[in-house]
């Protein structure tokens, strides 16, 4: 009877035996469960970003050669807008250096009184010579007067038997201004000096110069705003259009998650590769015309006693019509592609 009751105590004492608690893996252990996270460096993500700027300004530019015709066009349309101000721009250039030639003409002269002799006119040379708003002096005597007088008359010598000389001495003065109020200044200066008799001064036609000068500068930049918004609604015009070819195709893209920067970049190169394109048809059409009309203005010219070329855009000039057109262009893709993206909405 103690033999069988022994194996049920232990039996018993097997099943209220709690059961051991399933091991846990250690704290300093990491879970291996669960996605991994990385981080991308900021390298990377340039590299990332400079291939698909690269792409892009690749794969825009074989979209225009796919359709040079329409493209060329477009282009030449553009090149007309920026040939207008160009020209009209390197008028004015030429006006410049004539007003910088005409500057130098810009003088006083002093008649000094009959009675003055020589040494006198010296005297008030150098006295005139002396005063802060004035450049450079030449004195010309009455002989030298006269000699002038018939040779801009053509009557060489026709005036010789006259008993004496009716023309002064007289000194020409190069003012160091040639701003009217202080010619007028200097000139009310100089009549007060001893010896004067009188200073002639002849402003109406550096007035007219100025005007003149002037009109153009502001006609040049009224045409110059005026074809830029016909660049920018050229070349919005064409942007647009893509834009509304290649809709479903940014649609897909924006539904998986593309920004509109992404959206918006091939197009900006398009733009871009529009202004450049223009800009050099505007410089070969530019090429030309200097070349045409060289010859015709070189002989007109020629036929005054002068000489006379057109001029060119020079490599700072062409750097920055060029520059201008991209920039145009660049600036129109831009304001079309962002008024239309505000308009799709991807389904």
């Amino acid at each position: 009877m103690k033999s069988s009751a022994t194996p049920r105590r232990q039996q018993g004492a097997a099943l209220k035996t709690p059961r051991k608690a399933a091991a846990k893996p250690p704290a300093d252990k990491p879970s291996q469960r669960g996605a991994r996270s990385q981080q991308t460096r900021f390298s990377s993500r340039l590299r990332a970003w400079g291939r698909h700027h690269r792409s892009m300004a690749w794969d825009s530019f074989q979209r225009l050669v796919r359709y040079p015709l329409g493209n060329l066009l477009t282009m030449l349309a553009i090149a007309i807008a920026l040939v207008l101000p160009a020209a009209l721009w390197l008028t004015l250039d030429s006006a410049r250096l004539l007003d910088a030639e005409l500057d130098e003409s810009a003088t006083l002269t002093v008649y000094l009184e009959l009675s003055t002799d020589d040494a006198q006119a010296q005297r008030i040379e150098e006295a005139v010579n002396a005063e802060q708003s004035v450049l450079e002096t030449q004195l010309i005597s009455a002989e030298q007067g006269m000699a002038e007088f018939q040779e801009s008359l053509g009557l060489d010598n026709a005036l010789a038997g006259l008993e004496s000389n009716p023309l002064p001495i007289s000194i020409v003065v190069h003012p160091s201004s040639i701003e009217p109020a202080a010619m007028q200044q200097l000139a009310a200066t100089l009549e007060a000096f001893s010896g004067v008799d009188e200073v002639r001064l002849d402003l109406a036609w550096v007035e007219r110069l100025r005007n003149l000068a002037e009109l153009g500068r502001r006609v040049a930049l009224a045409l110059g705003a005026l074809f830029g918004l016909g660049v920018l609604l050229v070349v919005g015009n064409t942007i647009r259009l893509s834009v509304e070819s290649r809709r479903r195709e940014i649609e897909v893209v924006m539904l998986i998650g593309a920004t509109h920067a992404f959206v918006r970049r091939p197009f900006l190169y398009s733009g871009a590769w529009y202004g450049i394109g223009g800009g050099l048809l505007a410089l070969g059409l530019l090429g030309v015309g200097n070349h045409w009309l060289s010859l015709p203005v070189a002989a007109l010219a020629a036929s005054y006693g002068a000489s006379f070329s057109l001029p060119q855009l020079d490599v700072t000039g062409s750097t920055i019509l060029l520059s201008c057109s991209t920039l145009l262009g660049w600036l129109g893709a831009w304001l079309a592609v962002t008024r239309h993206l505000s308009s799709i909405r991807p389904k």
